[in-house]
């Protein structure tokens, strides 16, 4: 089925999609073409289209998540630009309290890098420092990960000094480091006065900020201290209302057990009205919460998988694509959630699009999670040749002055399904994050009826989609199609103006690591889905692995690696 182009530029322009038969199959409305700079209408392409029926209502509490909770307001921000300067603008009408809860914090990190305002150049701890002074009833609280010897060569040193001694005594810092035993705390999330929240990938640190362009180089794509990095994408959600309150329940639940006493915040503020610029609005009223967390108690460990469960129950529940967004895929709960929605010829076949880092950043990710990811990635190109399914997998990049390929690090935790359906977290598609590390998704379903939600959501893939492909409107409105789309995919990555290519899978190991693959088939044993000790992890060390060496190796590897994030 092949879709003509939508007619108009910068106007609001009415356009039809035919067969080449003739028949009418879509209509919808043109609003704006692709800014330059990376800029992207937040609606580039509306549709009027007969809406799918109805999938089986996935969110279940209790099941695959915590709560659901009501939102006024809600929806993603793409990328840090436009996420550090909402947090901001948010952060600015706090009047009780600020509540920040990530894997990584940097004093130094600057949030707003080009416009005219007071704020732009501001680092992170001079932000909330300038709060503190002008408003002397306002509160900050932060909880961070206390992270791995392995990870301080990239970390600040002398934070909770930084933090604590050279800031307002209104801001607290905590360091949190009640995990079991190589687990971490990987949850990504704010919330202002119990009103406004913000959840996703991004932490507020170095090496996160990029603009939506994803240039291959950029001036204002450095580190404190002037240091250039790579292009970075990633995805945050906000939410105003209830679900906000929520949140914070579950701050104050840490910050309990981390700190050993109670934060008395007192009742919510009153609401404010923040603008949040360039988002991509979810017009739907209702938000859930999912989890991943295991408590220590004296029995025992006790495990929270509310997002393995939500994940698997939504890849079981697809019609028509499935939409992914991540930056690993070595799940086995996923992959074999994926086999058995794929291996049901009963079912409908489906379009997959994953859309990956081209690799892992570090050597120890490399040697665990990336041998394992390729050889999930080769069974499911496998599986999809023999069921008839379309399975894409693709990452994007850009090229520099002299033509070399600087790849885009996909760093988002995103889960879009036949357009009703999407989660948007700290939870990556590894081992980990579905069973050992602390982790938080939040997840919109659209309702009998609510066509407009649907709309948004189909909003949000197509808006993701022309970001890395990198195309005009013109060309990517094809992008909103579910038949064909992995065809159409492929094709664009053969554009040479397309920012989109085809995922390599590295089949062949490094000298380095070939002795990692001798030893360990699957990859060092870093990527756990339970706690080390403990009964509750999804793939135990099988018996031929069972003796002192392999359990050495699993325990050293732990020690040394725990929260790879």
């Amino acid at each position: 089925m092949q879709a003509q182009h939508c007619h108009g530029a910068e106007t609001l322009s009415e356009f039809i999609l035919q067969q080449q038969t003739g028949e009418t199959i879509n209509k919808g409305f043109y609003l704006g073409t692709r800014v330059a700079h990376g800029q992207y209408s937040s609606t580039c392409i509306v549709f009027e289209r007969p809406a799918f029926e109805n999938m089986k209502n996935i969110l279940q509490p209790g099941i695959n998540c915590w709560k659901i909770d009501e939102v006024s307001e809600s929806g993603l921000l793409i990328d840090a630009k436009d996420y550090y300067r909402a947090f901001c603008n948010a952060a600015a009408t706090a009047e009780r309290y600020v509540l920040l809860s990530g894997w990584q914090f940097d004093s130094d990190v600057a949030l707003i890098r080009e416009g005219n305002d007071d704020k732009t150049g501001i680092t992170l701890i001079s932000f909330l420092d300038r709060l503190c002074e002008k408003n002397p009833d306002l509160r900050i609280y932060i909880l961070a990960w206390n992270f791995s010897v392995i990870y301080s060569i990239d970390r600040e040193w002398l934070q909770s000094w930084n933090f604590k001694w050279n800031t307002n005594e209104r801001i607290q810092f905590c360091f949190d480091s009640c995990h079991p035993f190589g687990a971490s705390h990987h949850q990504k999330f704010v919330v202002v006065d119990g009103r406004i929240a913000f959840l996703g990938g991004l932490d507020l640190c170095s090496g996160r900020w990029d603009d939506r362009s994803h240039r291959a180089t950029n001036p204002l794509r450095v580190n404190g201290d002037q240091s250039p990095y790579p292009p970075f994408h990633d995805v945050q959600s906000y939410h105003v209302g209830p679900v906000a309150a929520r949140l914070e329940e579950f701050f104050k639940e840490q910050w309990r057990a981390v700190c050993n006493y109670d934060l008395d915040l007192g009742a919510p503020a009153r609401s404010h009205a923040v603008r949040f610029e360039n988002s991509l609005p979810v017009k739907s009223a209702r938000v859930g919460v999912s989890r991943t967390q295991v408590r220590t108690t004296d029995t025992g460990n006790e495990s929270v998988r509310e997002i393995r469960h939500l994940f698997r129950d939504a890849i079981s529940a697809a019609e028509s694509f499935i939409y992914i967004e991540n930056q690993y895929f070595s799940s086995q709960a996923i992959h074999e959630a994926l086999v058995r929605r794929m291996s049901d010829r009963r079912r409908s076949r489906l379009e997959i699009v994953l859309v990956l880092a081209k690799e892992a950043n570090a050597f120890v990710e490399q040697a665990s999670i990336g041998i394992a990811q390729a050889k999930v990635i080769r069974n499911l190109r496998n599986l999809a040749a023999q069921t008839g399914h379309k399975l894409g997998i693709y990452y994007a990049a850009s090229a520099a002055e002299n033509g070399e390929e600087v790849a885009t690090y996909v760093h988002s935790k995103l889960l879009l399904i036949d357009d009703q359906f999407l989660s948007v977290g700290s939870a990556n598609l590894n081992n980990r994050s579905m069973g050992l590390d602390t982790e938080l998704n939040v997840s919109w379903q659209v309702g009998d009826g609510e066509t407009e939600a649907q709309q948004s959501i189909r909003d949000v893939r197509v808006n993701l989609l022309a970001e890395h492909t990198g195309l005009e409107v013109r060309e990517a409105n094809q992008l909103a199609r579910t038949t064909g789309l992995v065809g159409y995919l492929d094709q664009t990555c053969n554009n040479p103006h397309s920012r989109l290519r085809l995922h390599p899978n590295f089949e062949g190991s490094a000298d380095g690591e070939s002795w990692i693959e001798t030893f360990f088939p699957d990859g060092l044993p870093l990527d756990p889905e339970g706690p080390v000790f403990g009964e509750d992890s999804y793939e135990p060390i099988p018996e031929s692995r069972d003796g002192l060496f392999p359990k050495g190796i699993n325990w050293l590897s732990s020690l040394l690696s725990r929260g790879i994030e």
